[in-house]
């Protein structure tokens, strides 16, 4: 195992050294040849969370576009993207088949956090590169302890400050409590909350309750949440759970001040599934832009995206905004390759994720960028709210800084 100190050198180096001259000798890791780059990720493509199976369907064709138009400095890029059905224990499984049996480069993009944690330091162990992986625990922002792991994804503490500042701008005397799931996903927005409600915690927040991510239901959990006398409610769960969660507070006539995981926030995989008309007035907070906004109407990156869809995504909802994350984190990735040039080793992969400054993504809201160093993996750090008004999600107007 080559110790941080010697990974840190192999990234000065690498940097100092700047992208390979004209006819020099090209490096490769593996899974890279003159004509090809092989990279893998594991994605839910069935079981709980299924519906994130989108954000990988939209990364392959990305790439397939990609490869049509020739590939990066002239490689084809190879995605192997396996389904682990948000099974921690599949992921490890197929994880090490990406690494040992197919001898990917890296694993991109890989979805979910208590599926992330079962492979991290297996991946930091043999010192494969965990990149821009679709999960926002505080853990993956961990640079010393975890120099090969860095997320894509707002941080979810950083997005539960968010709310928590609303609170506390909004109400004097708000009745807060807290739907999670009972694992660093679920938690960590607990933590964020409480961080930002400081001394007030103790009073603002009246109840909490968790889930597995194995029930069948949270009926009961939100029954109890309901008889705490709560009138602000945050649903920090992941898409079912979110839908069944917005559903079952309609149903009982609570009326609560919902706010809802971002990553929960899709229209189509969460909102319509609880009822758009149970959905009316429920915020969350983003860095990216949301589909069917009308604002976005003669945006050309937005332009770009729909061309996509239509062209190499066909069997994919044009309505469904996981489509437009994994179109937009592909494209980051594929920077990232340009960017290493014939210096395509996992060290250099890794120094050049790891000082990206002012990065443009088609998928981020204008004036939000991609800004990593070597001591900081958070790759987005501004935020703002928008809420559902029934169709569409809306913009409020302040951007909000973790």
């Amino acid at each position: 195992m080559i110790c941080r100190t010697t990974l840190a050198i192999a990234i000065a180096i690498s940097l100092s050294a700047g992208a390979p001259r004209a006819g020099a000798e090209p490096k490769y890791g593996p899974g890279v040849t003159d004509t090809e780059i092989k990279i893998g990720q594991t994605m839910p493509y069935s079981g709980p969370v299924s519906a994130a199976r989108v954000i990988g369907e939209s990364e392959v064709a990305y790439f397939k576009m990609i490869n049509q138009q020739g590939g990066i400095n002239g490689r084809l890029v190879t995605l192997i993207s396996l389904d682990d059905a948000y099974s921690p224990a599949k992921t490890l499984e197929q994880t090490r088949r990406l690494v040992e049996q197919d001898g990917v480069l890296a694993i991109f993009g890989s979805f979910g956090t208590p599926t992330n944690a079962a492979i991290q330091k297996y991946l930091n162990s043999n010192h494969v590169p965990q990149l821009f992986i679709q999960a926002g625990a505080s853990r993956w922002n961990d640079p010393s302890r975890f120099p090969w792991t860095i997320p894509l994804v707002d941080l979810l503490r950083s997005e539960a400050r968010v709310y928590g500042q609303y609170i506390l701008t909004t109400s004097t005397d708000a009745r807060v409590s807290v739907l999670y799931q009972n694992d660093d996903f679920g938690r960590d927005y607990l933590e964020g909350l409480t961080q930002k409600l400081g001394n007030d915690t103790a009073h603002v927040i009246v109840a909490t309750a968790a889930y597995e991510a194995s029930d069948p239901t949270i009926d009961s959990q939100i029954l109890t949440l309901r008889s705490s006398g709560a009138d602000t409610l945050l649903i920090a769960a992941s898409p079912k759970f979110a839908a069944q969660a917005i559903r079952k507070v309609a149903e009982i006539g609570w009326q609560p001040t919902e706010f809802v995981a971002q990553v929960s926030a899709s229209v189509t995989a969460v909102l319509k599934i609880a009822g758009l008309d149970k959905s009316v007035g429920i915020m969350t907070a983003t860095s990216s832009k949301s589909v069917g906004d009308p604002q976005w109407a003669t945006d050309l990156d937005y332009l770009g995206w729909v061309a996509f869809m239509r062209s190499y995504y066909s069997n994919g909802n044009i309505n469904d905004g996981l489509a437009l994350v994994g179109y937009s984190n592909a494209t980051l990735f594929a920077e990232v390759l340009r960017r290493c040039g014939d210096n395509l080793t996992r060290e250099n992969l890794m120094a050049v994720s790891t000082h990206l400054q002012g990065v443009h993504l088609p998928g981020l809201l204008p004036g939000i960028t991609v800004n990593t160093s070597p001591t900081d993996y958070n790759p987005i750090k501004e935020m703002r709210l928008q809420r559902f008004d029934g169709q569409r999600w809306v913009l409020l107007p302040a951007i909000f800084d973790e």
